[in-house]
């Protein structure tokens, strides 16, 4: 019935005021809700929110919950979890639409679950989405410019996140996150909820009613990290400075909930890693690197971090959405890449109906426009199929190179022409071609 709805000429019509777009997602959101019995009212419900990061400080919020004891559910872009069981997210939204996200609140709750955690998208946002959801805790892990087209600036693109923590700050008991390193942690700092907790490496005095936890001691390693948080020393299997970021987090608001630092400590030992983040496959003495930074905040943390790898090269691969989405950051990722790579092979990700090789050609002008007085331009190829990208990539690494595959991570679909989705796995297709 609502896909007959989103076909019909009254609803295409009202598609361009956005008044009425408002109040047609809005009252899905009030429907779903209700329809499931309004679940998030029985959860203890944690939004995170952001530019990077979110879905591994999601996973490693929710581990350290249930490692506490504390039966737990997990809506995230690569999967969706109940207790200890899990599934993949293949529906290429972070936010399942309304009636999908309280169909899980609902089932969480009838699963026992003590609390919930949510990856909270600015598209969910704007989508009310988050509407009809009881938050009680937000957390802010970074923001650069992302969905600018979609949002009509960065400052709306700000604006929609914000309005989780205007969510908290309206409860008696709200928890606030914060990384205080962020250029943008003073907006998020705005709204007052009542417990805020921050983190960050820079040192002086905190905003009122904060309480902070100084990063330091960061020792990053190419088979563990460890650093120190508010003094407490921290070890963890996940590689890159960003993730120290992700990890203080999730410790804070971990924290925030009464969990003792000897359980937050045990679980971050033996973290999991999120498939397609900063994923990485070894053989034949090179190392494969796969990760979803598809914007330049995140591919360029993505090449910083593959440095603890001390790389004889860089080999990239690299693409960008098609369907419209954000065509302004794809010269700027190919600067990006081309400052990073010593070779670097342009491609398709998930072009929609664009037409790929178009997608590459803007990539490619960023590439080219890296002044060559800076760093030598890699040595470029345009391959369209993914898969072959991939292939070639892999016969051009010796020993002691590492291959960067960044876009996709852990997706389990690409976009293609005329609304189909095919099935895609950039791990899969490494391994295949390793015969591993």
């Amino acid at each position: 019935m609502i896909d007959a709805l989103k076909r019909s000429p009254a609803l295409q019509w009202a598609y361009r005021l956005p008044i009425l777009v408002g109040a047609y997602h809005l009252s899905l959101a009030f429907l779903g809700a209700l329809l499931y019995g309004f679940p998030s009212r029985k959860l203890y419900i944690i939004g995170v929110t952001g530019t990077k990061g979110k879905t591994t400080t999601c996973s490693l919020i929710a581990d350290i919950l249930s490692g506490a004891g504390h039966k737990t559910g997990l809506i995230t872009t690569v999967k969706f979890a109940i207790g200890d069981r899990e599934w993949v997210n293949d529906t290429k939204q972070t936010m399942p639409g309304r009636f999908g996200l309280q169909k899980i609140l609902r089932d969480m709750v009838r699963a026992g679950c003590e609390y919930a955690v949510i990856e909270t998208s600015s598209e969910g946002i704007l989508q009310h989405r988050h509407r009809f959801i009881n938050y009680k805790a937000a957390v802010f892990t970074n923001l650069s410019p992302e969905h600018i087209e979609r949002h009509g600036g960065f400052e709306n693109y700000r604006a929609a996140k914000l309005k989780l923590f205007k969510a908290v700050a309206k409860r008696p008991d709200g928890v606030g996150v914060y990384n205080l390193d962020d250029e943008n942690a003073i907006y998020f700092l705005g709204p007052s909820v009542e417990a805020r907790i921050g983190f960050g490496k820079k040192e002086g005095p905190s905003p009122l009613g904060l309480k902070k936890f100084l990063m330091s001691g960061i020792k990053l390693g190419d088979k563990e990290t460890r650093f120190k948080l508010g003094g407490e020393s921290y070890t963890m299997p996940l590689l890159g400075e960003f993730n120290v970021y992700n990890a203080a987090a999730a410790i804070c608001t971990a924290l925030s909930q009464n969990i003792s630092v000897a359980v937050i400590k045990n679980v971050l030992q033996s973290a999991r890693g999120v498939s397609g983040r900063m994923e990485v496959i070894e053989a034949r003495g090179i190392r494969i690197v796969v990760d979803y930074a598809h914007e330049p905040a995140s591919l360029t943390a993505l090449y910083e971090a593959v440095k603890i790898f001390k790389p004889r090269r860089v080999i990239g691969i690299l693409g960008s959405q098609g369907g419209g989405r954000d065509k302004w950051k794809r010269a700027a990722m190919g600067k990006v890449a081309a400052k990073y790579c010593d070779e670097l092979i342009l491609t398709n990700e998930d072009p929609y109906d664009e037409d790929p090789l178009a997608i590459i050609e803007d990539i490619e002008k960023g590439v080219l426009a890296l002044p060559t007085t800076y760093h030598l331009p890699p040595t470029t190829y345009k391959v369209v199929d993914r898969r072959e990208a991939i292939g070639k990539a892999i016969s051009l690494a010796k020993k002691g190179d590492v291959v960067v595959i960044s876009g996709k991570g852990g997706e389990v679909v690409m976009c293609v022409e005329g609304g189909r989705k095919i099935p895609w796995s950039d791990k899969n297709i490494v391994e295949g071609f390793l015969g591993l």
